[in-house]
């Protein structure tokens, strides 16, 4: 039995085909400068958390989005917070 022949696809606006594969490299990453980035106190005893949930959350996503290790996440972050102008500190490999 022979397999059906694939269609063939033929790109007649070229400007339009080109625009299109580079709009598909880009990136946009919004920091909310009103995020709770540093941890509310809980009142507990022991050691506060230096990090709010969504601090440590926005790094691992980050992490297994780009497929970065733990220290490359935490240098991208930093020079992602640095572009934008945030003077936060980011979450080691270790939080």
């Amino acid at each position: 039995m022979s397999r059906p022949a694939s269609p063939t696809y033929r790109t007649r606006n070229w400007p339009a085909y080109n625009e299109a594969l580079k709009r598909r490299g880009s990136l946009t990453i919004w920091f909310d400068p009103e995020m709770s980035w540093d941890a509310a106190p809980t009142g507990r005893r022991g050691r506060q958390q230096t990090y709010s949930d969504a601090a440590i959350q926005t790094c691992l996503s980050m992490k297994v989005l780009f497929g970065m290790a733990l220290r490359q996440t935490t240098g991208f972050v930093e020079s992602l917070l640095q572009l934008v102008g945030l003077d936060w500190t980011v979450p080691d490999f270790s939080t």
